[in-house]
């Protein structure tokens, strides 16, 4: 790829996630994220969020929303989370919700007979998920889509130890204003961002953003990725908290790989 192409803005780009900027429903229409402003604070924060528009009802009456504490998993015996990732065109997007990385063509992720197309990921400080009631400093959210619409979210959690040399790249290019965009030099491979896969918590979710659409398939990886503290402060420059509160469990099963 030639240095300085620009990618293609995907064609499903939330903060779920999200983080999560600009949003769309499973239907592949936009939601109206951008029509009806939120923020992670105050009269448009996530307590008000289902009274903005009526496009995010789900925000206050859903009953499978996320993010979540994961506690209490039980053992299961699932398939294997299949990468099935290649180096892809990417550019580093600040949608003003979060710092967003669109991928172009970067493969897929497979579980068992499914498989979704990863569209982008983004990060969220602090994670939105809980782990027994412990928040990271860090998670990134890798957003899939299948052929028939379905979402799938990896969730990767990042505790505070070595710098990440896979996330540099990254770090270097995001953009210091909403609404900019900057276009990656290469090809990112995701696969060295998520280096160990082999354990995980699955549970059914939402977007973590307004819409708040419900039916989402969470993988939320049971080790985490190590991130520096100056990495974690260049984050907070942009966004200093941009997380979800944890939401009610209600009746949902989470399960964990043995």
């Amino acid at each position: 790829m030639k240095s300085g192409m620009k990618i293609t803005t995907i064609g499903i780009s939330f903060l779920l996630i999200g983080a999560m900027g600009l949003v769309q429903c499973k239907d592949g229409k936009e939601a109206t994220g951008h029509d009806s402003h939120w923020t992670y604070e105050g009269q448009t924060g996530p307590e008000k969020w289902g009274e903005l528009s009526e496009d995010f009802e789900a925000c206050k009456l859903g009953k499978n929303q996320s993010p979540i504490d994961i506690k209490d998993a039980s053992a299961a015996d699932l398939p294997e989370l299949k990468l099935q990732y290649k180096d892809a065109g990417f550019e580093v997007v600040n949608n003003g919700h979060t710092i967003q990385v669109n991928l172009k063509d970067a493969g897929k992720l497979v579980i068992g007979e499914d498989s979704y197309s990863l569209l982008q990921f983004h990060f969220h400080h602090p994670s939105e998920e809980a782990v027994n009631g412990e928040r990271f400093p860090l998670v990134a959210h890798f957003v899939h889509k299948s052929d028939s619409g379905e979402l799938a979210v990896i969730g990767l959690l990042f505790k505070e130890g070595a710098a990440n040399e896979s996330l540099s790249g990254v770090w270097s290019l995001m953009p210091a204003a909403a609404d900019e965009t900057n276009p990656g030099e290469g090809a990112l491979n995701p696969t060295s961002v998520i280096k160990d896969a082999s354990a995980y918590y699955t549970f059914k979710g939402s977007l973590t953003t307004p819409p708040c659409s419900e039916g989402v398939r969470w993988i939320v990886l049971k080790n985490p990725a190590t991130i520096s503290a100056e990495q974690v402060e260049a984050f907070k420059k942009l966004y200093p908290m941009n997380a979800r509160p944890i939401q009610p469990l209600n009746d949902r099963e989470i399960q964990v790989s043995n």
